[in-house]
């Protein structure tokens, strides 16, 4: 067995450790007396206006989504054109085919009227 695999295990286990440690701990010597100011809504120093429940529409939830999905599709770009003349013509028409379906994936959202509020 590698030394290597023997120190990951070990910082693996000591990160277990610490955490489960750390919140014991935490959970053991903290106060848990309930009071009317730990149960109000903290506004940045403002008494709050209103309830903190707010149900916001769902497309921001979508356009939140969708930018997550191309902001980890760019990391895989950039990857891919490190190693772009180790893969050639099929590398190269590969990526074609991932952009063609990112493409295809934006206009579907777009047809669906995701992008409409922006």
């Amino acid at each position: 067995m590698s030394l290597g695999y023997l120190y990951a295990g070990i910082l693996l286990v000591a990160g277990f450790v610490f955490v489960i440690l750390a919140t014991t701990v935490s959970n053991i010597l903290s106060p848990h007396k309930k009071t009317k100011e730990k149960a109000q809504t903290y506004e940045s120093g403002e008494k709050p206006i209103g309830s903190a429940w707010v149900q916001y529409p769902l497309g921001f939830y979508i356009f939140a989504l969708l930018f997550v999905a191309f902001d980890v599709d760019i990391v895989f770009i950039i990857a891919w054109a490190v190693i772009f003349k180790q893969l050639s013509v099929f590398g190269f028409v590969e990526i074609l085919f991932f952009i063609l379906i990112l493409a295809l994936g934006l206009v579907y959202a777009w047809r669906k009227g995701v992008t409409r509020w922006i």
